[in-house]
């Protein structure tokens, strides 16, 4: 009698699916992924970070693709015989979810969130992460991605919050954490500023107005000559804040006269940009840029009191690439404006509202949005006779990354955090990372660390970590760290405290440089920050018993997975948050 084959037939038809629900259920039933983990005790640790996804909405394909790669890699760690433990992790703050909250609210802006409530609000926003979190779940689970969901991180947890506020007081320790008043970009829908990584990730094309305009000079040498500044700029919204019009102190400026609708005129222009007046012009003058400072014009609207000001300044950032070589000046909305005013300390002057809108009293744009009121401030410079040219043109132009509204340069006070102070050590990291692919190195990424600009942390919103900064009228500040450290402070028992607004901005307590009382600032920080700190903040380094022990195993990543657009995201806060407080990058191995 023969002996039965060990191996059985294979049908010609299989059932996948049901086949892929049997080994799930295998591994669920039989603690696979635990086993693998827990049966390797001893050996050498291979740490990998999942980054995590932001619970406001449903996962996508693209949520499925990133984690075929994030699998493979500790899988084949594992089968090498090292321990990979792995949580996941949800990213629950921040503008993604409040926006979500908002549209399923009805609502159309924080108003509405006020009148609500924020404590309301916020309660709305932490049952949409929970409902978006099991779906992810799901979704994770069905596709065999094997990571630990009964110890994930929750960046809404108190102790992840905790830790985020102590990493937080180690960068105001050392000097790096600081309140300014600069210009950044601002979502006039969402009320409140972004980041540089945010604003790179929503740029969308439109066509906007390139407009010349003419700005009669009124003092000097070019009012003798009776000349006229030729300004060009792409906001014509803004100059009604105009206040001063910049030049090159090194290039070379003509007054060039040239006959335009048979009357003749005569126009201030960078020698190298002149031929775009014709080739009839007639060379009239020539000045150094230095010669022309202070020189004062007549503006073309005087709508708003901008005091002591509308004259020529110097600026090195002006260039003769295109345009005219004459740039106007609008220091609350835009950086270079703000520094070269301040060099001349000219006032800062902001017709426009929080929301965006323009004054009610302001003549022709009052209460119109701020790119709305464009057409109709070309139609009055043309009427009365100071529009030289109009066209349109198309362009990339920053978007809210999450809501779609066209960003404005906004200058309000806000919280940094000084990366430019660390840019050599961001570098240096860089190039111990290990990148895959190798160009973005010293590609994208490199690029994108040469070019760092300070990181614009405070966010004037609703849902997401508390600034732990407390202030008091007579200015005096203080960087808290943790609960246990707040409740010293304030002499309550707060171990039990929500630390989320608006609990949190209940607590306050004497100021420890004067009698005065201190209250935290209204801010919250930046959700990318969260993210950033998940490899500490997910153990609750380092006020969790057993944390410090559980962090160090586990930092810096052997190796991290994510999109390419996250060079911009999740890659950059990682690294930066884990030089300024460790001097040394969060991961060792990139791929994107």
């Amino acid at each position: 009698m023969k002996n039965k084959p060990e191996i059985s037939a294979l049908s010609a038809q299989i059932d996948l699916p049901a086949m892929e629900s049997q080994i799930l259920q295998y591994w669920s039933t039989n603690n696979i992924f635990e086993k693998s983990v827990t049966t390797r005790d001893g050996a050498p640790r291979w740490s990998f970070y999942e980054g995590p996804p932001t619970a406001n909405g449903k996962p996508g394909t693209h949520h499925i693709e990133a984690r075929v790669f994030k699998d493979l890699f500790p899988r084949f760690q594992t089968m090498k015989g090292k321990q990979v433990i792995r949580k996941a992790g949800w990213d629950c703050h921040g503008l993604p979810v409040e926006i979500a909250v908002e549209k399923e609210l009805g609502f159309t802006g924080k108003a509405d969130i006020e009148k609500f409530g924020v404590a309301a609000f916020n309660d709305k926003c932490r049952e949409s992460v929970q409902r978006h979190v099991d779906e992810f779940t799901d979704m994770t689970k069905r596709m065999g991605f094997w990571v630990d969901f009964d110890e994930a991180y929750w960046t809404m947890s108190p102790e992840y919050v905790e830790s985020v506020w102590w990493s937080l007081q180690q960068i105001w320790n050392k000097g790096l954490l600081v309140q300014d008043h600069r210009v950044a970009p601002y979502c006039p829908r969402c009320g409140t500023g972004l980041s540089d990584h945010e604003l790179a990730q929503g740029y969308e094309t439109i066509k906007d107005p390139s407009v010349f305009v003419r700005f009669p000079a009124t003092s000097g040498k070019l009012a003798e000559l009776n000349a006229t500044l030729l300004v060009w700029t792409t906001t014509p919204w803004t100059l009604i804040a105009n206040t001063a019009v910049a030049v090159n102190p090194k290039v070379d400026y003509q007054v060039v006269e040239i006959v335009n609708e048979e009357k003749t005129e005569r126009l201030v222009i960078a020698t190298e940009l002149a031929a775009v007046l014709g080739e009839d012009r007639k060379v009239i003058a020539t000045f150094k840029g230095t010669e022309l400072e202070h020189t004062t014009y007549s503006r073309p609207f005087d709508f708003v009191e901008i005091p002591n000001a509308h004259f020529v300044v110097l600026a090195d950032y002006v260039t003769v690439e295109d345009g005219t070589g004459l740039v106007h000046q609008s220091p609350a909305f835009g950086a270079d404006d703000l520094e070269v005013c301040r060099r001349y300390n000219l006032p800062v002057v902001n017709p426009v509202n929080p929301d965006g809108h323009f004054q009610p009293e302001i003549p022709i744009a009052g209460g119109k949005f701020f790119k709305d009121a464009d057409k109709d401030l070309i139609k009055d410079l043309k009427q009365r006779g100071l529009m030289f040219k109009s066209l349109q043109f198309e362009h990339s132009y920053p978007h809210c990354w999450r809501c779609h509204t066209a960003l404005m340069y906004y200058a309000q006070p806000s919280w940094y955090i000084k990366t430019t102070a660390i840019k050599n050590e961001l570098l240096r990291e860089n190039n111990k990372t290990d990148w895959h692919p190798e160009t973005i190195k010293t590609g994208r990424y490199g690029d994108w660390l040469n070019n760092n600009i300070d990181w614009a942390v405070s966010r004037n919103r609703y849902w997401g970590t508390p600034l732990p900064i407390w202030q008091c009228e007579n200015k005096h500040q203080l960087c808290v760290g943790s609960l246990a450290e707040l409740g010293k402070l304030s002499g309550q028992e707060l171990s039990k405290l929500d630390p989320h607004r608006p609990f949190v901005d209940d607590i306050s307590f004497k100021c420890t440089d004067c009698e005065s009382v201190m209250n935290r600032v209204p801010e919250v920080i930046d959700c990318w920050y969260d993210s950033g700190a998940m490899p500490f903040a997910q153990w609750g380094y380092p006020h969790k018993p057993g944390s410090e022990a559980q962090f160090k195993a586990t930092y810096p990543a052997d190796f991290i997975c994510e999109a390419i657009d996250q060079t911009r995201g999740w890659f950059y806060t990682l690294m930066t948050i884990g030089t300024l407080v460790f001097d040394q990058s969060s991961y060792k191995t990139v791929l994107c």
